[in-house]
């Protein structure tokens, strides 16, 4: 993991899905690999206004919406919680690279779960 952000950097991402049995470790994984990517976009790209990091978000949740088909093709899903988890992870990053006051429906506008 190559995230420089202090805040991130021991974040547990994810952490109420790893410890659930209900979501396959493997794609809890792809999950948490979607935001850290998502991090190292924002620290090497570095968006100042709204609209630039919309547009990181917006690709790491269309990588959630694909991936919501995995978790359905392995007996699981996107469900209350996971999807609760998921934008919760999306509210600390972007508040940790100091968006505080974003809207985040708009930070996982695009979302299928």
């Amino acid at each position: 993991m190559s995230i420089n952000n202090p805040a991130l950097q021991g974040y547990n991402f994810l952490e109420d899905m790893a410890t659930d049995s209900y979501f396959p470790g493997f794609l809890v994984d792809k999950g948490k690999q979607i935001l850290i990517r998502l991090c190292e976009a924002i620290e090497k790209q570095k968006p100042l206004r709204d609209e630039e990091i919309y547009k990181l978000t917006h690709a790491a949740t269309e990588e959630f919406n694909k991936l919501a088909e995995e978790f359905e093709a392995n007996d699981s899903e996107i469900e209350t919680m996971a999807r609760d988890a998921i934008a919760g992870n999306f509210a600390f990053i972007v508040r940790a690279y100091g968006f505080e006051n974003l809207d985040l429906e708009e930070v996982i506008a695009p979302r299928e779960w």
